[in-house]
């Protein structure tokens, strides 16, 4: 679960790219310094999924490259004063912080964060360097072995790696041994994060910026390209791609067996960047209908009643024995997977087992659970004899 017992961190510091900025500094970590006990601490906050444990700071950033952001950084622990990697890839002196990665998250609590308060600043004017490649790369699960071998390569083929910091922690070594440089920085920072890599990329650098499950879901590649958008530059300029990942939704559903076989959806409860009254109604819509439902983001300690809400809209629509999957931390050392009937999910809300590193898989009224998995038909059975 989260920890609250952190401390605000924002540094001033000059931008060996000419910027001056206020800003909550992250460790920009080589392999030598993350550890394998690190990395093992797996798939912490997902930008498609899961999170943990931050809370919100206000803080100015000015890019490194000359891009003006206003961003919420989040509470960190003291500074050490470490040197941390310029935007550009040059060094800059900053206070470092490193974030806690456990638990709930304080930054997917509210819709009145001012985390989301960033600007983008500099433009595509302002580099004048033949612009790099930039690729959105999903880690998949958070394990080596979860990744694809597109992925892996795209990863060792980049000169830079951009990313949340747990993220960086799952690399494998021969990954991060490979890079030039490695940006990080805690979570909160997800506009300010996606403009670095943009902007390091507009630079002449080959950029991977990273993140678990796929970058398609619940995650930064189209914010890449709005941020691409917003610079006047073009996806094409910087030759833009996407490395797919496994989801978090398939991965958890592996765990528990075929619930998501037939028509499904996936609904955050986060009310971070979507208010609570447009969740409610998706949760409507999507139960009604019969679609298995995957459920990211389910349970903070700050969005308790988000989680009640989702659990008694389900119940409206659903027989209370229907199968609901609960995979925690998948992929960690802590993993717990469970199958349970949806008229216990509201009392699991206050235990361990669901919490913003869980994923929930609700059946529909025609999922059923054989031999401890649960199996949703696909339909094959009114066809065919078997």
């Amino acid at each position: 679960m989260s920890t609250d017992n952190t401390t605000d961190a924002s540094t001033e510091t000059e931008s060996k790219c000419g910027a001056s900025e206020a800003r909550s500094a992250s460790e920009s970590a080589s392999s030598a310094e993350r550890s394998s006990a690190d990395r093992s601490s797996g798939q912490g906050p997902r930008e498609d999924g899961t999170a943990a444990s931050e809370a919100d700071a206000e803080t100015d950033t000015t890019s490194k490259c000359g891009a003006s952001t206003a961003s919420s950084s989040t509470e960190t622990t003291p500074d050490t004063g470490d040197d941390t990697a310029s935007k550009c890839g040059a060094s800059s002196s900053s206070s470092a912080a490193s974030s806690s990665s456990s638990g709930s998250s304080s930054c997917d609590a509210s819709s009145s964060s001012d985390s989301d308060e960033e600007e983008v600043g500099a433009t595509v004017d302002d580099f004048d360097a033949e612009p790099g490649q930039l690729i959105a790369v999903g880690l998949g699960p958070g394990q080596p072995e979860g990744m694809t071998a597109r992925a892996r390569s795209a990863l060792m083929d980049a000169e830079h790696i951009v990313g949340y910091t747990t993220y960086v922690d799952l690399l494998p070594d021969e990954v991060t041994d490979a890079a030039e440089d490695i940006y990080n920085t805690p979570m909160c920072g997800e506009v300010s994060r996606t403009e670095e890599a943009i902007d390091r990329a507009l630079a002449g650098n080959d950029v991977a910026i990273i993140g678990s499950g796929d970058p398609n879901v619940y995650a930064l590649a189209g914010l890449a390209l709005e941020i691409i958008e917003s610079k006047g530059a073009t996806a094409t300029m910087l030759d833009f791609d996407v490395v797919p990942g496994v989801p978090a939704a398939q991965s958890c559903a592996a765990r528990v067996g075929a619930p998501l076989v037939n028509d499904t959806v996936s609904i955050s409860l986060s009310d971070h960047l979507t208010d609570m009254p447009t969740i409610e109604s998706r949760l409507h819509a999507a139960a009604k209908e019969g679609f298995t439902i995957t459920i990211y983001n389910p349970w903070s300690r700050k969005r308790r009643d988000n989680y009640e809400k989702c659990c008694e809209i389900l119940l409206e629509h659903r027989d209370p024995e229907t199968p609901v999957g609960v995979v925690h931390a998948a992929g960690r050392e802590d993993e717990q997977v469970e199958i349970v009937e949806l008229g216990e999910l509201p009392e699991l809300g206050e235990t361990d087992l669901v919490d913003m590193t869980t994923t929930l898989l609700v059946g529909n009224e025609d999922t059923y659970v054989w031999d401890d998995r649960m199996v949703t038909p696909r339909g094959y059975e009114t066809k065919y004899d078997y």
